[in-house]
C-alpha cells in the first residue's frame, strides 16, 4: 500500500478520478504476467485486489505485493525493457493506465504533471533510501526500518488512503 499513499498523497481529487474513468479495470488469473522482464511495460498498474509477485532471473522472487502497489512506473519514465517480471499471485484485479494515454495527458495537463511526477520522484528518493538503510542494517543494527515513513509526506498520507479507498468504491461500482 505504500506506494499508492505516495502517489495519491501529491495527487488531486480531480486526478485521481481521471485515473478511475481512463483505467481500465482487469481481472487477472493466478500466475498471469502483467509485466515481463526484458520486454517493454505498456501501462502502469495499479494492484486494486490480490497479490503480485516480482521475479527477475537473475535471482528468483524479490518481492510480493498487496493492494495499493503500483507496477510498471520505471517503464513509463525511461521506456527502458522491464527489470523485473510480475506476476499475478492468485486471483487479482487491477487497474491498467495504458502509457500512451497518461503520457499524453502528463504533457497536456501541466499541474498534473508536476503533481504525478512529483510523487514518483518522492517514491523513487524513498525506495532509495530504504534500500540503502536495509545495506546499512545489516552493518548497523541503529539503522533506520525501511518500513518508516519520510515525516515530510505524512500529512499527505491521510488524504491518499482516503482517495484510495474512493477510487476503489468508484471502480467497485457498474461500469
Amino acid at each position: 500500500m505504500r506506494k499508492v499513499l505516495y502517489i495519491f498523497g501529491f495527487l488531486t481529487d480531480g486526478d485521481i478520478a481521471w485515473m478511475a474513468r481512463t483505467g481500465t479495470r482487469r481481472r487477472l488469473a493466478d500466475g498471469e504476467v502483467v509485466i515481463r522482464e526484458g520486454t517493454s511495460a505498456e501501462a502502469l498498474v495499479l494492484l486494486l485486489d490480490g497479490e503480485f509477485v516480482v521475479t527477475a532471473e537473475s535471482h528468483g522472487e524479490i518481492a510480493r505485493l498487496g493492494i495499493g502497489e503500483i507496477v510498471g512506473e520505471m517503464s513509463l519514465v525511461d521506456t527502458g525493457p522491464a527489470s523485473a517480471t510480475i506476476t499475478a499471485r492468485g486471483e487479482s484485479l487491477a487497474l491498467f493506465l495504458d502509457f500512451a494515454i497518461l503520457r499524453d495527458k502528463l504533457d497536456r495537463d501541466e499541474g498534473f504533471g508536476a503533481r504525478f511526477y512529483r510523487a514518483l520522484a518522492v517514491f523513487l528518493a524513498d525506495r532509495l533510501r530504504a534500500t540503502r538503510a536495509t545495506r546499512a542494517a545489516l552493518r548497523d543494527a541503529a539503522a533506520l526500518s525501511q518500513d518508516e515513513l519520510d515525516l515530510a509526506i505524512i500529512d499527505h498520507i491521510q488524504a491518499a488512503g482516503e482517495r484510495f479507498t474512493r477510487m476503489l468504491a468508484v471502480l467497485s461500482g457498474p461500469r
